[in-house]
């Protein structure tokens, strides 16, 4: 069950020849694949490419009608290893994931095939999430592609390039027999915009009729000797044809004058061309039709660069200003050595004038081409501000938001656990791992000292041995669900149990890879039509060897959750301790029962839901239950009692009654002012009438205690 379904979107995928077709540049990017063509599909999901992926997976039923098979890849380095197909095979095969964590998980299958070419069409679709909003390590792609030698498309950030440049990808893999990666960035992932549609293509070939017929040829196999041919091979044939094939279909673009009297330039990253639009339009250099007055280079390839091109852009320009978002500068050093080597004396202005990390924003990049038209072109450059329209005061003002665990989380209770186990037995070594459970290394948890990638929670902790005797204390890993299935198995649990680690691993189970949008998983409780669900992890612990394995089928249990805890800490028992921690991601399972109660209300059924409170007389203002929950309903309010200055704990209407909140104030033995309320939509007569008699007699009693509280103050 994905976050989002695009089930009606899907049906957009159908437009004929000629029909103009709307939507996100997501589902943009599907149409073009099949208008191509393509023969197989395939990925792992990950912002901003997730919804790539779920798009695919909605249109499985339209991929088989025409003859495309379409495979949710176990990770990155599955769905690169699919394009083996494109080596022997005239078969066009596109897979995608979120780059560079994706990439990097990838670069095995990509080096592979990278050296020894393909035959049919290899698209690389990488989501890359770089700037604002990224939750990755900040680097790039490009130094991927120029390592390996794979072509790097940036396409302009609207529906028509983004297409054209899909379809362009497959014919410039084809010409020079060499794997292209399609950089698309997070605002043109999920911009919207339209484009004329062409008709759908059966692929000429299925991958069921090249496996019928299959075909060998050991030159594309990465083994001496031919591997070193594979380099020779590279640079002698792929490369001189790529760089025609980019030349002569002219796939990079030039707008605004040739020249103007100032004699200066723009070079820029096709994916920031809108930007860089938006900043000239500010400074009165173009429209938002995007006429400009400054000549512009716009690389929608951005390796190879095209040396013919760059030396015709740079003739008669005495500077000429480069784009390029993050660093290094890859594309800087290129445009200083291919103009040197044309013998031209332009300068190549670029990092000295902005930022050397960070998104290029319109106000970065306006900011940036001020200072080099003040510097070249004193006559172009706009006025400086000379003071700051906000004033600093208000930015200051604006709280920090960190990112936390949604409303009634299953994964927060088991942080809470931890947490009590700490304050009996002190901190511990804590190897975290990507997913929402990296959450926990914000306040209020405080908990992690580590992550070093997707499913690698337990290979992070493998270094620490317990010392001997007294004071020996074992470190504990965490994966989640998604991440245990990635690679968790093998590189941590596996390895664990090969080198007999001494360490505490936390698998939690939320059942989907929850934190790319809420995708099944082998281990999902979900019945999937098109997929094999319900494989329990703890059977996959136990078949790789591990012997000391507990399950807790509710996370909010939270004095289970501690004691188990504890118990693996604490056991003489040594080698790996694994403890699966199940209970299903309240996203989803918000999504699911939220439809169902809709319909039941609407048919005049009856209704329960559960919601907790605060008993603000009771509540004593201590506060420990916000340090040990975190829950985004749970908050403080005035105290009502005035003689009393603590706020007072709230829990809000956002409440969805996952019940943490009560068990917290019992596990750590807290006060008793939480309560539980059922409310019942439709409900029956009886309990209409039991409802009305138990107000009655609480209405009576609550009058009678304030006639004696008034009697006593006099």
């Amino acid at each position: 069950m994905a976050e989002r379904s695009f089930k009606s979107e899907v049906k957009k995928l159908t437009a004929g020849e000629g029909e103009i077709f709307t939507g996100e540049g997501i589902l943009a990017v599907t149409k073009a694949l099949l208008q191509s063509g393509v023969a197989y599909v395939g990925g792992y999901q990950g912002s901003p490419i997730s919804h790539l992926m779920d798009v695919f997976a909605d249109a499985d039923d339209l991929l088989k009608s025409l003859g495309v098979h379409f495979e949710a890849s176990a990770s990155e380095a599955t769905a690169a290893a699919m394009l083996a197909a494109s080596v022997n095979y005239p078969l066009r095969g596109a897979v995608a994931w979120k780059s560079v964590v994706g990439t990097n998980v990838a670069s095995d299958a990509l080096s592979n095939v990278s050296s020894g070419g393909v035959t049919g069409g290899a698209l690389v679709i990488v989501g890359e999430d770089y700037g604002e909003g990224s939750s990755i390590m900040q680097e790039r792609t490009h130094a991927f592609a120029m390592k390996s030698q794979m072509w790097l498309l940036d396409p302009r950030p609207n529906l028509p390039s983004i297409v054209d440049s899909v379809e362009q990808a497959f014919q410039l893999s084809e010409a020079s027999n060499t794997p292209v990666m399609l950089q698309l960035r997070v605002r043109s992932c999920h911009m919207t915009g339209s484009f004329t549609a062409k008709a759908n293509k059966r692929p000429p070939m299925t991958v069921g009729e090249a496996a019928a017929n299959p075909n060998r040829d050991t030159d594309r196999i990465v083994l001496p000797p031919a591997n070193f041919l594979h380099e020779v091979e590279k640079i002698e044939k792929r490369w001189p044809a790529g760089l025609a094939f980019v030349r002569d279909n002219k796939l990079n673009e030039w707008f605004g004058p040739e020249t103007v009297d100032e004699g200066i330039g723009i070079i820029v990253q096709g994916g920031l061309y809108n930007n860089l639009n938006r900043a000239m339009e500010l400074a009165g250099l173009a429209d938002s039709y995007g006429t400009s007055k400054l000549p512009i280079y716009c690389l929608n390839v951005t390796y190879p660069l095209i040396p013919e091109e760059v030396a015709a852009f740079c003739q008669g320009k005495r500077a000429v200003l480069v784009l390029e978002e993050g660093q290094p500068e890859f594309i800087e050093h290129e445009l200083n050595t291919l103009v040197r080597r044309a013998r031209l004396d332009t300068r190549i202005a670029g990092k000295d004038v902005l930022p050397r990390s960070g998104e290029y924003t319109a106000k970065v990049i306006g900011d940036g081409l001020a200072r080099f038209l003040r510097e070249e072109a004193p006559a172009l450059a706009p006025a400086e501000v000379t003071s700051d329209p906000l004033p600093a005061p208000v930015a200051s003002q604006i709280p920090q938001r960190p990112a936390g665990f949604c409303t009634g989380c299953p994964e927060r209770p088991i942080f809470t656990a931890m947490k009590l186990v700490e304050r009996e037995l002190g901190p511990a070594h804590v190897s975290a791992d990507i997913g929402c459970h990296l959450f926990s290394i914000l306040p209020p948890f405080n908990i992690g000292n580590t992550t070093m990638g997707y499913g690698l929670g337990a290979a992070g902790a493998s270094a620490f041995k317990p010392k001997e005797g007294a004071g020996s204390k074992r470190s504990i890993a965490v994966m989640g669900d998604g991440g245990f299935w990635h690679n968790g198995l093998t590189s941590g649990i596996g390895n664990a149990v090969f080198n007999k680690d001494d360490t505490v691993t936390l698998i939690i189970d939320n059942g989907y890879s929850a934190a790319t949008g809420g995708q099944d998983i082998l281990s999902s409780r979900a019945k999937n039509a098109n997929r094999v669900t319900n494989n329990p992890i703890t059977r996959a612990v136990k078949g790789v060897g591990a012997k000391w394995v507990r399950e807790i089928t509710r996370t909010y249990d939270v004095p289970a959750m501690r004691d188990v805890l504890r118990e693996a800490m604490t056991s003489p028992e040594k080698g790996p301790k694994v403890i699966v921690a199940q209970s299903e991601c309240m996203l989803n399972r918000q999504r699911r029962e939220k439809k169902q109660k809709s319909a039941a209300l609407k048919a005049g059924q009856r209704v329960v839901r559960e919601r907790f409170g605060v008993d603000a007389q009771t509540c004593t203002g201590d506060h420990s239950c916000v340090r040990l929950s975190g829950c985004p309903s749970l908050t403080i309010k005035p105290n009502p009692d005035a003689l009393r200055q603590d706020p007072v704990a709230h829990v809000e209407n956002s409440c969805v009654g996952c019940g943490l909140c009560g068990e917290v104030s019992h596990a750590a033995v807290l006060c008793p002012s939480f309560y539980r309320a059922t409310i019942v939509a439709n409900p029956s007569r009886f309990e209409r009438f039991k409802a009305k008699l138990a107000g009655a007699v609480i209405s009576r009693w609550q009058a009678s205690a304030e006639r004696n509280r008034a009697a006593r103050a006099f």
